[in-house]
């Protein structure tokens, strides 16, 4: 292409564009194929000219390397983030289009001799030990991360970056060329699979709508809950639909799915909802079966040709656990929470006076049983929790524990939605640290469900844009919580209140980084069972006396939440813990069980092993329909492939750290300020510039132990005797 053609490309297409925020707003399907070609076009030489002439030096490597692929993670990262908010299917089609050929650069980068060879000659160097603990982590180990919490995504999919030990072994660096070829050809097949499961489960769960018409039909239901449905009614062309006389739509997103599971009296509506739940993405041109086989043959036949014995110790090698560790620590915690999560069981078939629970009267039953034993409604609750008062809040608890502020910014940087906020974050000097996004509302039509953060730029000081400064740490935060109806704001349960605290969590790690390596700045380079630790963190504060009651304000009235029903919610977070616990062990254990033990085409089939797992974590079996598998995409679309452990393993960390908190006392103002000065010093600002048990020493004074955790699930006592 000539010299003023391509200048006429780069011009007219906004991801090519030099920019300090991406043009989200600009961004359209048609700039994908163009923009992506022409990017790894340029890159292509980049990295030709970086291998002509690279040396074992920081300058002559890793800088160069940096830019390379932090430009394809950032602009690959705007149309993969524009498909998790904004899905067409245009988008769709423009990314399956050029997703094999950014593949393709991935794996040539990842299998660069040349690179690899060099970071071998600086770790042999007689100036090894004079490298930070940081620029010793890129050489040893390290690739940036992605955080996905309770979504349903698919992974940005960084590539491990050709580093001599770990990462370019797991790369496929080391294997010859006919095995090489058999492993790129496996990860562009991974890739794909994984985009086309993701997608199918979203067009799944777009696909099931119920109309109803007769409010006997739902009732039960909050106002929020009816307002939300006719909503979608009206969305649907039912243009008069209201709350109160409908007509209604039903469908499986989040917020519509879980207020019929736990409030709708219509016994057959909660099981015809459940039914769909559970089964979707398992019929038809959008069954996952086949791909969820094919994808665990696949990851098999890779850690085979890697040399490993299956799956699991390929990800575990880049990982704070070993398969036997993690294994022994969710058997420890199964084990505490069995004998609860039976007695919870019991309970609720006392309190309903039904011997035979079926899955929908499950949360339908605890919600009442909640509301009876603590006299909480958390529907009741949802005017003391609106989302301006809920981020002043937390913005102000972020003040408190960090030296930050936090200021809306909006109009400084483009926008995808119009529901989207932009705020900026300054240090206590008042100079700006770093920026981000929050995407806070569900959009069925359009956005992926779930909750995560992602970052969008990271702190780095070869990227600078003065020269001088490092480039400053971009994140987005996104949820999928109700919606403003009428001329309410949006008013949250409280679990929507923890999972914001919780996706805030993972940013301010992000942006709060002082590393000013790119490669392990932030959340890049922290091992993936570590990178919950501050998110799960953040929730504990929720319960927080002080905290909480400088969120929860009556929206209209200003009043506060009582006294008692703080001093309930506090009560009430014990609530089912030992079922609640199961239930992501058995998420966990299931992950670990097909990606070690299980054979693909062997005698038993995905789901047989899912019942087997089930029979130690589930009181009640699962429905012989039930293809929950097919709808897994934390394992499955998204990063935690023999990884799932890891919620359970951050848990143990972030319980702990909170401890410390508790142990200075949380009605010291004083020692709080101290404790989370030394948090983010420690966890929030070193990245993954250091091993993370040696971050957590260096906060708490010591490793790690699980008795925090089960001492607030009200468990500790079980675990004891047990």
């Amino acid at each position: 292409m000539a010299a003023s053609a391509l200048d006429d490309v780069i011009d007219a297409n906004p991801l090519l564009l030099d920019f300090e925020f991406p043009p989200f707003d600009a961004v359209e399907p048609k700039h994908v194929r163009p923009g992506i070609r022409t990017l790894l076009n340029k890159l292509e030489r980049d990295l030709e000219e970086l291998e002509r002439t690279v040396e074992p030096s920081w300058p002559k490597l890793v800088e160069p390397l940096e830019k390379i692929v932090d430009r394809l993670s950032v602009v690959w990262g705007i149309v993969n983030h524009l498909k998790s908010v904004k899905d067409s299917s245009e988008l769709r089609s423009a990314i399956e289009d050029v997703q094999a050929e950014k593949v393709k650069f991935q794996l040539r980068l990842g299998q660069s001799k040349p690179i690899y060879n060099a970071f071998k000659a600086i770790r042999e160097s007689s100036d090894w030990q004079t490298l930070s603990d940081a620029r010793k982590r890129i050489v040893e180990s390290k690739s940036p991360n992605y955080v996905c919490c309770y979504a349903v995504l698919v992974m940005r999919f960084y590539f491990f970056i050709g580093i001599p030990n770990k990462e370019a072994v797991l790369n496929g660096v080391s294997l010859e060329d006919d095995k090489r070829e058999q492993f790129n050809k496996i990860e562009q097949e991974l890739e794909r699979l994984s985009q086309k499961f993701g997608e199918n489960v979203l067009d799944a769960t777009k696909k099931f709508e119920k109309l109803i018409t007769d409010k006997k039909e739902i009732e039960g239901l909050p106002a929020t809950a009816l307002g939300l449905a006719a909503q979608s009614a009206v969305s649907k062309g039912h243009e008069n639909a209201t709350a109160d006389n409908g007509p209604w739509i039903i469908t499986l997103d989040a917020p519509s799915f879980i207020a019929v599971m736990q409030h709708a009296r219509n016994r057959s509506l909660r099981e015809e909802v459940y039914r769909a739940y559970i089964s979707r993405a398992s019929s038809g041109d959008l069954d996952n079966t086949e791909i969820i086989e094919q994808i665990l043959k696949l990851r098999l036949e890779k850690a085979k040709l890697l040399g490993y014995n299956n799956y699991a110790e390929v990800s575990m090698a880049t990982k704070m656990a070993t398969v036997d560790k993690a294994e022994e620590l969710l058997e420890k915690l199964r084990k505490a929470s069995w004998d609860a999560a039976i007695q919870d069981m019991e309970d609720l078939k006392k309190f309903s006076k039904t011997e035979n629970l079926a899955h929908w009267d499950i949360n339908f039953w605890s919600e009442r049983l909640r509301e009876s034993k603590y006299d909480i409604n958390e529907e009741e609750l949802r005017p003391f929790f609106s989302l301006p008062k809920v981020m002043d809040g937390l913005f102000n608890l972020a003040k408190n524990l960090f030296g930050i502020d936090i200021e809306p910014a909006d109009g400084l940087a483009p926008v995808w939605n119009n529901d989207v906020k932009f705020f900026r974050v300054k240090d206590s000097s008042g100079s700006p640290i770093a920026y981000f996004y929050f995407d806070p509302y569900s959009r069925p039509s359009e956005k992926r469900q779930g909750a995560w953060m992602d970052e969008v730029v990271a702190r780095s000081r070869v990227l600078s844009r003065d020269g001088t400064s490092s480039r400053l740490p971009v994140a987005h935060m996104v949820c999928n919580q109700t919606p403003p109806v009428g001329s309410k704001p949006s008013l949250m349960t409280f679990r929507e209140v923890e999972t914001v605290f919780h996706e805030f969590g993972h940013a301010l790690q992000h942006m709060l980084t002082k590393e000013d390596e790119g490669l392990v700045a932030g959340i890049r380079g922290i091992e993936w069972d570590a990178v919950e630790l501050p998110s799960q963190f953040m929730e504990n504060w929720c319960y927080h006396r002080e905290t909480l009651m400088g969120i929860a304000k009556h929206f209209e009235t200003g009043e506060s939440l009582p006294e008692e029903v703080y001093l309930k919610l506090v009560a009430a977070r014990t609530f089912r813990a030992g079922s609640l616990s199961l239930r992501q062990l058995k998420f966990a254990s299931l992950d670990l069980e097909l990606h070690t033990k299980y054979v693909p085409g062997g005698p038993e089939s995905i789901y047989d092993v899912d019942r087997r797992v089930s029979e130690k974590t589930q009181v009640i079996p699962p429905l012989p329909e039930d293809r929950f598998l097919c709808s897994f995409s934390h394992i499955f679309a998204g990063g935690y492939a023999a990884g799932y452990y890891s919620y359970k393993w951050a848990e143990v960390l972030s319980a702990d750290a909170f401890s410390a908190f508790e142990d200075a006392g949380l009605d010291n103002d004083k020692a709080v300020k101290e404790t989370g000065h030394k948090f983010r010093e420690t966890i929030l600002a070193l990245g993954g510039g250091k091993a993370p048990l040696d971050v957590f020493v260096q906060f708490r004074g010591r490793e790690p132990t699980p008795d925090a955790l089960l001492r607030h699930n009200g468990l500790l006592s079980v675990a004891a005797s047990g």
